[in-house]
């Protein structure tokens, strides 16, 4: 059943565009003619989950299978989570705007520790139990498997065991849509839940946590014999071509097409999750990552685009691909942005891809302020290296650059934490030049903390040494001028320890910290909360005891020894520890196996540094195979030539002024989004838009006056300024084929350029107001209307944009009213100044002027802008 957004989605809602569903790139399937509906459900707000690459290509994916059908949802905001709960609405998928308890399966991304309580608050918003043992003895029998997929997810699925039906781990473009037919094929023979969960345990990636258990040892194991011991980690060749999806109307935390380059990463630093688990490398062609860009580009109407891989410099292809891709797109003014650059490959023609009209930050991750620290953690970078791309950087154009550090890592000394800053002075000293601004550096400083299937997995931190660590460098920064630095925040990076390699008796205690009102946890604006909630949930279920190994440190096989103690050998340090004990995680098979792991913690303890075996010689990480595949590395190509950085063209030659409306559900999307979505239907029907001059050149696109949220219009103007002329009919047309269908253009004419703007010469705007007052006849509304005109003042106290009060008369604001008809409620005309110098009669204004004359509370029910009219020139 569909849920009356309308009656949800008003103004006062912050930006109620994040849940209207009919973005460019919505697929809209229907609901019968489907055997499995989906929803993708990421549980963050929409800003974060519609830019995600993966949830993009995964929706695609699954509505590119002719029986399934794919929705999205995503976490709301606090407002509407708080409507929902005070009109008892479940939560609802924002295409179909059916309540997820209605589809098949409902798939949330876990890619955080601390990410399991957005999740169940979304659970609970949906009115669904919120664990799969409530799920199978509900009384409902329709409710849907839920699952979760994600980086999470696949390193220990443990702590969330008790939440979720199946877990999907690894890539997930092939083996969901497996799960689609196997719960089409259950549904169609009529199975029950534990009997499709039984068959969707055989497809190889799918975990089922109720057929496996927990013994005393720590181990999971199967708890039944017709399921498999060990579950593998799927493995997908990326797929650039679903990257094309969604364009939200506003703005997401990657406003961008983004195409994946290189999946998988064999460097090997030791800390990093990622590179373990999504072994082995695989290049995309570049034919096929250059096509699927221009194809993106023109599709989309985005102005940037970025590459994406753990580590983009080791594609080798990239500086031919780049400079390719910029210059076949050279006149569009398009610019280029990069993850964390590899310093080390870091140079010219990296940076000739990078620069252009809008050129954005570079990051650098050192990751360690010491060779030997780098060399321990097998960072593979040099201190030349990392001079020499910081100094390109620099040479480039570049005046601040991004670096990140980590503090905590095994084998670190006071020594290494103090070399950051010591490394920060040294890269400042070196990339001066006289007459020019200095470099600086915004500085990122995290705490290690060791993660699942990494060789470091068997290492503990001490928060207390955190703190420590954190006043050494903060007290040596105070003396480094150009430097900002953020710290990330030793409690919560705590509880990501804690939860991130623990086992299912954690289950207790993320359900209460979400009931204590931990979610959102990793934004900073929650840290406090979010603390408090997880160290009453550890406190709740008799794991303090366990917390406080995070705390002092549980062990550290890098510790000094004593001095009454002979140091011990590498042999005799690992000894000491039993590496061989079970692991929550050691059920899941992710191909780099537990024995090499080990012997690559053994190298560590002698800062052994092991090469990229991508291009070096295999080193017997267990990974390549008939299962999980081989490295798949593309040569370098050569680099094309140069043609030059685009300039966005700042002519003006033709100016034309489009009269357009705004309706339906495109009330609900801000004057910022209108521009962008102009922005980017400009684009997508090429046509000839100047741009500003400046750092940041913005299209020439000037709307006469912004109309409010929530507020319908079928008279709005805005003016266009090419660079190159173009027939108004054409313009119109082309436009229109880009533009939704609740955005009419409903004339375009040619106005000369030497003529002033709409902004300018605006005048008035002709409202009808939609208003009620309860209890009143018709014939009040007609006496009070005769009021109004009859009234000479109406005062009204504002402010001039310098903050001083001012008196004005709202009667002289106001030269037509009239009554268009009543019956419950009343359906009032006006026209009224609207001019930019804040010479205003706002619908609001007519309401107080109502309310004084009649002595009643009035509610404004509804707002339409029927016109702007302009002055007459001349």
């Amino acid at each position: 059943m569909a849920v009356a957004v309308e009656s949800l989605l008003t103004a006062e809602i912050a930006k109620p565009g994040r849940y209207l569903g009919n973005e460019l790139g919505a697929v809209h399937k229907n609901w019968d003619a489907a055997s499995v509906r989906w929803a993708l459900t990421y549980p963050e707000v929409y800003e974060v989950g519609a830019s995600n690459l993966g949830h993009i290509i995964l929706y695609n994916i699954l509505n590119a299978q002719a029986d399934q059908l794919c929705d999205r949802a995503y976490l709301p905001g606090g407002d509407l989570a708080a409507k929902l709960r005070a009109t008892e609405t479940p939560l609802f998928a924002v295409e179909s705007r059916r309540y997820l308890g209605e589809f098949d399966i409902l798939g949330f991304s876990l890619s955080y520790e601390l990410g399991a309580t957005n999740i169940l608050e979304m659970l609970d918003l949906a009115r669904l139990p919120l664990t799969w043992g409530e799920r199978q003895s509900a009384a409902i029998t329709e409710i849907p498997l839920i699952f979760a997929g994600g980086q999470t997810a696949t390193s220990n699925p443990e702590p969330y065991a008790d939440f979720f039906d199946f877990f999907a781990l690894g890539d997930g473009e092939d083996v969901l849509p497996e799960i689609g037919k196997v719960v089409a094929q259950g549904k169609a023979a009529g199975l029950n839940r534990v009997e499709l969960l039984l068959k969707l345990a055989q497809v190889p990636g799918v975990y089922v946590p109720q057929f496996y258990q927990r013994t005393e040892s720590g181990a999971v194991v199967p708890c039944r014999k017709d399921v498999p011991e060990k579950i593998l980690r799927r493995v997908a060749t990326p797929r650039p071509e679903f990257s094309i999806g969604l364009v939200p109307f506003v703005e997401t935390v990657h406003d961008r097409l983004t195409v994946e380059i290189r999946r998988g990463c064999t460097r090997g630093c030791r800390f990093c999750q990622p590179g373990m688990l999504t072994r082995p490398a695989r290049d995309v062609d570049p034919e096929q990552v250059i096509k699927t860009i221009e194809k993106g580009m023109r599709a989309t109407g985005y102005n940037e685009f970025s590459l994406l891989s753990l580590s983009c410099s080791d594609y080798l292809a990239l500086p031919a691909v780049g400079l390719e891709i910029k210059n076949r797109l050279k006149d569009e003014n398009i610019s280029l942005s990069l993850p964390s650059q590899r310093v080390d490959r870091f140079d010219q023609n990296i940076a000739n891809i990078l620069g252009g009209t809008r050129q954005g930050s570079i990051t650098f991750a050192p990751e360690a302020g010491t060779q030997r620290l780098r060399d321990i953690i097998n960072k593979g970078l040099t201190n030349e290296e990392l001079l020499r791309g910081v100094k390109t950087a620099y040479e480039q154009g570049w005046d601040k650059v991004k670096l990140y550090f980590m503090i905590g890592l095994p084998g670190e000394l006071d020594a290494d934490v103090l070399g950051i800053a010591e490394t920060i002075r040294w890269l400042k000293s070196e990339c001066w030049q006289k007459g020019r601004k200095p470099m600086s550096f915004n500085v990122t400083i995290s705490n290690f903390t060791p993660k699942p299937h990494t060789p470091f997995q068997w290492h503990s931190v001490s928060t207390e040494e955190f703190s420590r660590k954190q006043e050494l460098l903060r007290a040596e920064f105070r003396t480094i001028r150009g430097l900002k630095v953020n710290f990330t925040d030793v409690r919560i990076s705590a509880m990501e320890d804690f939860v991130g390699r623990g086992d299912r008796r954690l289950g207790a205690v993320i359900k209460r910290a979400w009931e204590l009102g931990a979610r959102e946890d990793s934004w900073w604006e929650s840290v406090e909360r979010a603390y408090q909630a997880w160290a009453d949930a550890i406190d709740a279920a008799g794991l303090s005891w366990q917390y406080r190994k995070v705390a002092a440190g549980e062990w550290n096989i890098f510790e000094t020894q004593s001095d009454d103690s002979q140091a011990k050998t590498t042999k005799e340090i690992l000894a000491d520890w039993d590496l061989d004990a079970p692991l929550p995680w050691d059920h899941i098979e992710t191909g780099v196996s537990k024995r090499w792991l080990k012997t690559d913690l053994k190298k560590a303890l002698e800062a052994v540094v092991v090469p990229d075996c991508s291009f070096d010689a295999c080193y017997s990480c267990g990974v390549c195979g008939s299962e999980f595949g081989h490295n798949v590395v593309v040569p370098p190509l050569p680099i094309p030539e140069f043609y030059g950085q685009p300039q966005a063209h700042g002519e003006k030659v033709q100016r034309l002024r489009v009269w357009f409306g705004k309706l339906g559900d495109l009330a609900l999307i801000s004057h910022l989004d209108l521009l962008r979505l102009f922005d980017r239907a400009l684009r997508r029907a090429s046509l000839p838009i100047s741009f500003t001059n400046g750092f940041h050149p913005s299209p020439r696109i000037a709307p006469a006056n912004a109309l409010p949220l929530g507020m319908t219009s079928t008279g709005e103007i805005v003016d266009f300024e090419l660079w190159q002329t173009c027939d108004p009919i054409e313009f119109q047309t082309r436009l229109a084929a880009q533009l939704p269908t609740d955005l009419p253009l409903y004339q375009v004419l040619e106005i000369p350029l030497a003529a002033p703007s709409a902004t300018q010469i605006l005048d008035k705007a002709e409202y009808v107001l939609t208003v009620s007052c309860e209890g009143e006849e018709s014939g009040a509304w007609q006496d009070w209307i005769e009021q109004i005109q009859n009234t000479p003042d109406f005062p009204y106290e504002t402010k001039t944009k310098s903050g001083k009060k001012k008196l004005v008369n709202l009667r002289e604001r106001l030269f037509e009213l009239e009554l268009l008809e009543t019956n419950s409620q009343a359906r009032i005309r006006y026209v009224g100044s609207c001019r930019n110098d804040g010479t205003l009669l706002r619908p609001e204004h007519l309401i107080m002027m109502l309310e004084q004359v009649s002595g009643k509370a009035m509610i404004l029910l509804q707002a339409q802008r029927l016109k702007l009219v302009l002055q007459s020139i001349g």
